[in-house]
């Protein structure tokens, strides 16, 4: 069966588009918030689905690598989950049952703690919390300060952990003068296509975690001892930047030391998404806390904290919600986590994905508007700059071209050559480093700082996306200045499915690359032929 071919189905939405199609995107931009962010680059109306394809009312039919951002690990109406939700229908079960057990729910558990790092699940609890991720972040969060009695909280540069309050204020994109925001310490994450001590691989990994260890340590370093510090394994929003192993490792022995729980947020990484069943396996960390949703409730809203029992201290209903009772949604993310464990999806997806991040290193070489190929299994991210538009550059550092892909176990990349450039607005944490210099007065590293890397190209990444849609492929976008092409195909795509989506997007970017111009400037978002849509899962 052709990869763009649905079977046989029936398809009562739109018997005939006869121009429903935009009808219905004219009376979504007359109704909608100006919020909505997916509908404005992607003009499509989906009506039915299987897999990783989805036909429009129109009758045209796409490969969507955007999965529900991320929330579809087996696509679109697997068989497995159907049947499930349709077990439960059909067995006049409540839907809804707010907090009390039922089968469903236990069955839910039982599979959830058999996929966990082994050293938390012997002793965790887990909280369901409302539908979305970011109600799991704002239960993390509580659950942490109450537990510890403390307030501040530990962060990252180019984090994305939701859109409510607490969640967002730990968030990268946070808004300064945030209340919320007045507790929380923002560390630099290892980002080694734009080091922010501008060296990269290893040592780039290494500052970042001393950073971190010495402002802890500081008592005039402006980091009370907080309740705790929350990270992603992978950023997703941040553009797809893998957290080397090792400085994971270290992040883990710091809170240990000092007594800080450790939260992971795998709303977006987690259920085989990075090529093993949670992104923290492959470093071997086993956190305080995990955050998750997304594909664990089978693309349905679910969303749970997992926590060491020692921290569970909070009262009866010191976070609750009305709709953390989803049996569906237990039911089909039941289903999902067996059908990843049992047929071994996450590995799959570590090799497919790595056979696409190499074909994808091997396009980019030569296209200098191609910066960095980056990702851990079917998480990848492609992040397009304006090498012809101008650098940030320091003395004696001169311009360069595409730069190499960046390692998740943070060995460095051949050639050594990985650029840096400080997002626009942003001060370098190297620049502004507690580190000690060097005998001679000279900073940490100088002899080893990088190039510049070219200024994100956020209206190219846009045309691509549109290009991409025009061939019949779904793509998100990310990172800092929306500059970052983004997959997440499902983890049950199949090998044709693989090459389908490569050749289209390769293709989707050599002609924006040929419509841009070799030699033209990079058009600021606003002037974007393709306005680039907010970026963000929404959770």
């Amino acid at each position: 069966m052709a990869v763009t071919q649905l079977p046989p189905m029936a398809l009562a939405a739109v018997p005939g588009d006869g121009g429903a199609t935009q009808g219905i995107l004219r009376r979504q931009a007359l109704r909608e918030s100006a919020a909505r962010t997916y509908a404005r680059a992607l003009p499509i109306v989906p009506v039915r689905a299987r897999g990783m394809t989805v036909e429009g009312a129109d009758g045209r039919r796409y490969l969507d690598c955007l999965s529900g951002a991320g929330a579809l690990a087996l696509g679109h109406n697997h068989p497995v989950v159907l049947d499930a939700i349709r077990a439960v229908l059909d067995s006049e079960a409540p839907l809804q049952v707010l907090d009390l057990a039922t089968p469903v729910k236990d069955a839910f558990t039982d599979e959830l703690f058999a996929t966990l790092p082994p050293g938390l699940a012997s002793r965790a609890r887990v909280q369901f919390c409302g539908p979305a991720g970011t109600d799991a972040v704002e239960a993390a969060l509580k659950l942490v300060r109450t537990a510890t009695g403390r307030d501040g909280l530990l962060a990252f540069s180019g984090a994305y952990h939701g859109m409510t309050a607490g969640a967002l204020a730990a968030s990268g994109g946070a808004p300064a003068d945030g209340v919320m925001a007045a507790g929380v310490t923002r560390l630099p994450f290892p980002y080694d296509y734009r080091c922010p001590f501008g060296v990269g691989g290893e040592r780039g990994a290494e500052l970042a975690a001393h950073w971190a260890e010495k402002l802890l340590d500081d008592p005039k370093g402006g980091a009370p001892h907080p309740a705790g510090m929350i990270l992603e394994p992978v950023q997703g929003e941040g553009g797809v930047i893998p957290a080397p192993d090792g400085w994971l490792r270290r992040m883990r022995e710091i809170t240990a030391a000092r007594s800080i729980p450790l939260i992971a947020d795998e709303v977006q990484t987690g259920v085989g998404r990075t090529g093993a069943f949670w992104a923290v396996d492959h470093s071997g960390v086993e956190p305080d806390v995990m955050v998750l949703s997304k594909a664990i409730g089978g693309g349905l809203p679910l969303a749970v904290v997992v926590y060491r029992e020692d921290l569970d201290v909070w009262p009866p209903g010191a976070h609750a919600g009305t709709f953390r009772g989803n049996q569906l949604a237990m039911a089909a993310g039941a289903a999902t986590l067996a059908h990843v464990r049992q047929n071994n999806l996450a590995e799959r997806a570590a090799t497919v994905g790595g056979r696409m991040l190499e074909r994808l290193r091997r396009f980019a070489a030569g296209r200098p508007q191609i910066g960095d190929v980056r990702g851990r299994g079917l998480m990848i991210g492609v992040e397009l700059v304006a090498p012809e538009a101008g650098f940030a550059t320091g003395a004696g550092v001169a311009p360069t071209g595409a730069g190499p892909v960046a390692n998740p176990d943070h060995e460095e990349a051949p050639g050594g050559t990985t650029p840096y450039e400080a997002s626009p607005g942003e001060v370098s944490p190297y620049e502004a480093s507690p580190y000690e210099v060097s005998p001679g007065g000279t900073a940490p590293c100088a002899d080893a700082m990088r190039t510049a890397a070219p200024p994100a190209a956020p209206a190219l990444a846009a045309a691509v996306q549109q290009e991409c849609l025009r061939r019949g492929l779904i793509v998100e976008l990310g990172g800092r200045h929306g500059a970052v092409i983004r997959l997440l195909p499902p983890l049950t795509i199949t090998d044709e499915q693989t090459e389908a989506v490569l050749d289209r997007l390769t293709d989707a970017l050599d002609a924006s690359i040929r419509t841009a111009g070799t030699h033209s400037r990079e058009l600021p978002p606003t002037a974007a032929p393709f306005a680039p849509p907010s970026t963000g899962d929404h959770r």
